[in-house]
């Protein structure tokens, strides 16, 4: 039916008013009009004013009017052309269902992928290559470092939804791969070598580890880093106690020895990097550039083995398997250096639970057992060094990409100040003392105390490179042999300082 006629008789004039209240009604309320393309209505009566106004969707096309009887005549309005037809406009509640169909879909998708563990490791993988990158081939990434490169990445991708904040993978990371890169980055770790040809050096070095332990000490009553949450902070000190003695090797075992958060990890990460940084340039500043005779190890005569051993070290990609190199990178290298790794951390898991209290983790006897491995044997180790450094750098990495994208933003925004300032206090502490106790008391030389003080805060290789930078060639195996002493004890040493830390009265509530 598409026409409609309502009349209204002269015998209904009584009750007109009402009746046609009732049709107008009818005829704009209802949706029952919706399906007519036209209607009529004829009114006998005065008050046939009332339908002057068409209902919603209709137009008025005819109007008669006589004495006795007036007749209207409505008809739908036409839709224009497609070229001037007003945009149908789409209300709230559709837009709504559709932005929530696309949050469900993307919510679906973003739920499979943090649920595929294949996209997760390759997630910690691409970080893992992409902070090493950087800071191989770009002078932004040197200045930055791969693992805060790779951490900061791995913290933005991760609290904008790509990655998930728990992962299975981040579990193995820390279960298997860090307890095997612990060794694989201590297979250079020969003693014998390290006291026979490092000098006096040796002992400036000595000086800079006491003088980071009692820097801790003093700086974490007055910093307790209470930003980090309950039972956080002095675990956190340990680790960058270790850090400032050893080096990022030294950070990850303390760190997952002592069970810190991947929030903590993040935070202290990127605040320390920042103060090292600036002590770095600093120690650059002081340092006197080809001055020999404050070089220490005058007893080595071959210095282009030195400038080997570095570069043996701190070798780009392209260099690995060069023919020069005695260490090289090949798949028996490989396959051995990681299954003596595995070795040394079976060995080290049966010890721990055998002499330690249950629940202790294996590295620091894994880490006593690598050094005492590498004193022992270090023709062997020496082959499988470069092969073993390669590969456990990748591990670390990935430990780093982990803690990560477990982090939290707002943690590391929020205790990002109280963790420069424990940093910068630590270290200032530390410089004091060393020159304090290595200059005035023991005599020491100040490039000699320089470059031990950057080997314990940075590592071997920022100490070997400070050494080639400033024309010290002499001290550039020294500097790489008490980097790595660094490496071997400072797992050890941070974690006796934690019950000590848990001991001292808090200055700051």
């Amino acid at each position: 039916m598409t026409t409609c006629r309502i009349r209204i008789g002269k015998n209904n004039v009584p009750t007109l008013s009402s009746m046609m209240i009732m049709v107008m009604i009818l005829l704009s309320k209802s949706s029952t009009t919706e399906s007519f393309s036209s209607f009529s209505v004829s009114v006998a009566g005065p008050p046939r004013s009332i339908l002057s106004n068409p209902p919603p969707s209709y137009s008025r096309l005819q109007y008669r009017t006589n004495k006795k009887a007036a007749s209207f005549r409505f008809e739908k309005r036409k839709e224009s052309s497609a070229i001037f037809a007003t945009p149908p406009v789409v209300s709230s509640t559709t837009a709504a269902a559709g932005v929530g169909l696309v949050a469900s879909m993307a919510s679906k998708i973003t739920s499979a992928l943090h649920n595929d563990l294949s996209f997760v490791l390759s997630s910690l993988l691409l970080l893992s290559v992409f902070g090493v990158t950087l800071e191989r081939r770009t002078t932004f990434g040197k200045a930055l470092s791969a693992p805060l490169a790779t951490m900061t990445l791995a913290l933005t991708v991760a609290n904008i939804g790509i990655m998930p904040f728990s992962s299975p993978i981040y579990n193995i990371v820390n279960k298997f791969l860090v307890p095997l890169a612990v060794p694989l980055l201590l297979f250079d770790s020969d003693l014998n070598r390290v006291i026979s040809d490092t000098g006096t050096l040796l002992t400036a070095f000595f000086v800079g580890a006491i003088s980071t332990i009692i820097a801790t000490l003093i700086t974490f009553p007055l910093v307790p880093l209470k930003s980090l949450g309950h039972d956080q902070g002095w675990r956190v000190a340990c680790a960058l106690a270790a850090r400032h003695i050893g080096g990022a090797i030294n950070f990850v075992a303390v760190a997952d020895t002592l069970n810190v958060s991947g929030g903590a990890v993040s935070a202290a990460i990127a605040a320390d990097n920042v103060v090292v940084a600036v002590y770095f340039a600093f120690l650059f500043y002081l340092a006197k550039a080809g001055d020999e005779h404050e070089s220490a190890a005058e007893n080595i005569k071959d210095i282009d083995s030195a400038e080997n051993e570095i570069i043996d070290l701190i070798q780009d990609p392209e260099s690995m398997g060069s023919s020069n190199n005695k260490s090289e990178i090949t798949m028996p290298s490989i396959g051995v250096s990681v299954a003596v790794s595995s070795c040394l951390v079976t060995l080290g898991g049966i010890l721990t639970k055998l002499l330690l209290p249950k629940g202790t983790s294996s590295l620091p006897l894994t880490s006593i057992l690598t050094v005492m491995s590498a004193t022992a044997f270090p023709k062997f180790f020496s082959k499988i060094r470069t092969a073993g450094a390669a590969v456990g750098i990748l591990f670390i990495q990935m430990f780093f990409a982990a803690s990560g994208a477990s982090g939290s933003i707002g943690l590391v925004i929020k205790s990002a100040p109280s963790l420069f300032l424990f940093s910068s206090l630590q270290i200032g502490i530390h410089f004091a003392i060393l020159m304090g106790l290595g200059r005035f008391v023991l005599r020491l030389k100040k490039n000699e105390l320089y470059l031990a003080s950057n080997a314990c805060v940075g590592g071997p290789t920022t100490a070997a490179a400070m050494a080639q930078a400033k024309e010290w060639p002499r001290s550039v195996l020294p500097a790489l042999l008490i980097g790595m002493l660094g490496y071997a004890t400072a797992t050890a040493i941070a974690l006796a300082i934690g019950p000590v830390l848990l001991r001292l009265p808090i200055l700051q509530r």
